[in-house]
């Protein structure tokens, strides 16, 4: 099965970045049966990709114990683009370095140890998709039966702390930068008529601290009048607060950039060939493709150790080269 449905015909340069399976979906699916002719998983295997001759059905996992199957839709782009989906961590500001520290300094409080350190096969797992998803991955490595709430307690905690000493002139200066070329990357898109949606898995609480910051240091004044869409994963659901369920239907599900284009841009799903999303995580990857659009990955990520660069529709080293494939020059 060389031309897989979803994903075309993998290149060799990407072919080491799947690796093929016999069975998925816990066990739903097997290779031979059913018309299942192939069964796939990049590198992390937070995915399984299940090949029939004529689609490609998608099992997206969950440390939270909801896993769901979606269709991997064909990747069509016609240039140039009526609207740009843009991921906050990562892409559009470097911020990351500094959530993984407290998902690091979470698991160190938990297991009382001060010295504890993150490994460096963690890294995939700790960024890029919900909170839960982090702290539930380091509880099941490091401290197994720890309560996922005790985790989300101090997770807050740190993270309060940490936001109010930056916000306050004596926190980590270097938290929150904007990536190399977002600002002119930005002005293009906004110079030339092209709808920009800003999408995270990040709780609003944590998310709006960084778009700020990077707005005040790009001097583009208010973030709420310049985007013409952001979706956070929600409020956090804490006694005598109201919540959201953003944290089961994170990237790498569909919803966060759908609910973007659909409900926030007015695109409908005919006109997602107008579409482009730029990621640097695997998790926003696969988000972006089971929402139905084509994917750009900029480097600095996990998209390659991960492996699904073989779903990308062309991998960038910075948002500023990517113009050309914006407008189709």
């Amino acid at each position: 099965m060389n031309i897989i449905p979803g994903i075309g015909n993998i290149a060799d340069e990407v072919k080491g970045d799947f690796t093929d399976i016999e069975s998925a979906a816990d066990g739903m699916f097997h290779v031979g049966e059913d018309g299942v002719l192939r069964i796939l998983t990049p590198r992390d295997r937070k995915v399984e990709f299940i090949c029939f001759e004529d689609k490609t059905l998608t099992w997206v996992k969950s440390a939270m114990g909801y896993p769901a199957l979606y269709p991997l839709h064909d990747m069509i782009y016609e240039q140039p683009a009526e609207a740009v989906l843009m991921d906050l961590d990562g892409t559009s500001v470097h911020s990351e370095e500094f959530w993984v520290w407290v998902i690091q300094a979470t698991t160190a409080r938990l297991l009382t140890n001060p010295r504890f350190e993150l490994e460096e096969d963690d890294l995939p797992h700790v960024s890029g998709h919900s909170v839960g998803e982090h702290l539930q991955y380091c509880i099941n490595k490091y401290c197994p039966g720890a309560p996922l709430e005790h985790a989300r307690t101090h997770y807050y905690e740190i993270t309060h702390h940490e936001l109010r000493e930056i916000s306050e002139g004596r926190g980590r200066s270097d938290a929150f930068t904007p990536a190399p070329g977002l600002k002119e990357f930005l002005l293009e898109l906004k110079g030339r008529g092209v709808r920009i949606g800003l999408v995270t898995s990040g709780l609003y609480e944590k998310a709006w601290p960084e778009i700020i910051s990077a707005f005040r240091t790009m001097k583009l004044g208010d973030p709420l009048e310049f985007y013409d869409a952001i979706i956070t994963a929600g409020s956090a659901i804490r006694k005598g607060q109201a919540g959201t369920l953003g944290e089961l239907e994170p990237k790498p599900h569909p919803w966060l950039y759908a609910e973007t284009a659909k409900v926030g841009l007015g695109m409908d799903f005919a006109r997602r060939n107008r579409v482009l999303g730029f990621e640097d995580s695997a998790a926003g990857v696969v988000s972006l493709r089971l929402a139905g659009f084509a994917a750009v990955g900029v480097d600095g990520g996990n998209i390659r150790q991960s492996g699904v660069r073989p779903l990308l529709y062309r991998q960038v080293p910075a948002l500023t080269d990517a113009i050309p494939t914006v407008f189709g020059e």
